[in-house]
């Protein structure tokens, strides 16, 4: 089911009582979700994806804008009409009821043309149970399960009702990390085998980069970037989007663009034909590193540490936004700890310009 957002807004009044300004949680939204695909909105606590998740299922409604699934304008039909599955944060299963009795409950709750019978809703049920792999705790209670087993008894109770679109908000985000990513991972599945058009909401980007087809980055209500997450990691449109992305994550200096050449401090690290001499920030991806002894940018080593088939370099510079500097490097390479400094050259593709006042991204060199 495709589903496409158009100028989507949401604003809340402001509360107590010197808050008269509204806040806008979505801000003039608009994207077309394929049919099929799973989408990850990412973004920080605070950026408006929960709110675009609840707009989407009806449980908001939109100060402007339309929302359609396909070509039905869903924008004022109520939640329980539209077609969707919702798995929650907390999984919000009934205690009281076995694994079983949670699965079916939706389907019990059906009206006249939509009601099944006891047959087809048992039927449905064991489908959805045996698609998320928890056919052998049908009798369980959910009190009775670890918290990945409740996680697959909610993503079951919501397909069950065979959703035209299917909305997860932060559903890893109660998981331990080894679970998470089992997790998730199963989520990737059962939506590859479902084909449900499905939003995934999280602030976690490795999460999102990791499982989605396409990513949404948001902050404070407005869109930043839209694509593939590969895309979006390799090409980011502003300094937010390059900051939020990327574990380690990228590090930023002061620097400067002077005859065509990019400085970080007095450090001429690179060619940046076509850039009119500025006040710049820089970023560098941790891979985009190179070692070398007469390597241009010079930095002050503190330690490193070695990852098995990488290595990570941890150093400073005067000019470094951070603290440290973190520089991803082969564990085939050799760094002699015994020395205080510590010299690199940088890949062009993995360093970025971003204008000191806008922080919107300046190519150069054919990026």
């Amino acid at each position: 089911m495709r589903v496409l957002l158009e100028h989507l807004t949401k604003k809340f009044p402001g509360r107590g009582r010197k808050a008269h300004t509204e806040v806008i949680a979505v801000n003039d939204f608009t994207f077309e979700i394929p049919d099929g695909k799973l989408v990850g909105l990412l973004g920080p606590s605070g950026c408006g994806k929960s709110t675009t998740l609840n707009l989407i299922c009806g449980l908001e409604k939109p100060t402007a804008g339309r929302i359609f699934f396909g070509e039905d304008d869903v924008t004022t039909l109520p939640p329980e009409n539209r077609g969707v599955g919702f798995v929650f944060q907390n999984y919000a299963l009934y205690p009281h009821l076995t694994v079983l009795g949670n699965i079916l409950f939706p389907l019990q709750n059906l009206k006249g043309a939509a009601k099944l019978s006891k047959e087809e809703m048992l039927k449905r049920a064991k489908e959805a149970a045996h698609l998320v792999q928890i056919d052998n705790l049908l009798e369980r209670r959910p009190g009775e399960m670890s918290g990945g087993q409740q996680q697959r008894v909610a993503i079951a109770r919501a397909l069950v009702k065979m959703p035209r679109v299917l909305l997860l908000d932060e559903p890893l985000s109660n998981l331990d990390a080894r679970l998470r990513l089992q997790t998730r991972e199963e989520i990737r599945r059962i939506q590859q085998e479902t084909k449900i058009t499905t939003i995934f909401v999280t602030h976690d980007q490795e999460e999102a980069m990791s499982i989605s087809d396409m990513i949404v980055v948001m902050k404070d209500g407005v869109v930043q970037q839209i694509g593939k997450p590969q895309e979006v990691y390799d090409s980011p449109v502003n300094l937010f989007v390059a900051k939020f992305l990327g574990t380690p994550p990228i590090n930023v200096f002061e620097g400067r663009v002077s005859g065509g050449r990019l400085f970080v401090g007095g450090d001429d690290i690179l060619a940046a034909p076509g850039v009119t001499d500025r006040e710049v920030w820089v970023g560098i991806r941790p891979e985009g590193f190179v070692l070398q002894p007469d390597g241009p940018l010079r930095c002050a080593l503190s330690r490193v540490e070695v990852m098995g088939r990488d290595t990570s370099v941890v150093s400073s510079h005067p000019a470094a936004a951070g603290a440290s500097i973190r520089s991803i490097i082969s564990a085939e390479n050799r760094v002699d700890t015994d020395s205080n400094a510590v010299r690199f050259a940088v890949k062009p593709a993995k360093t970025f310009i971003f204008d000191r006042e806008t922080e919107e991204r300046i190519r150069f060199g054919g990026q």
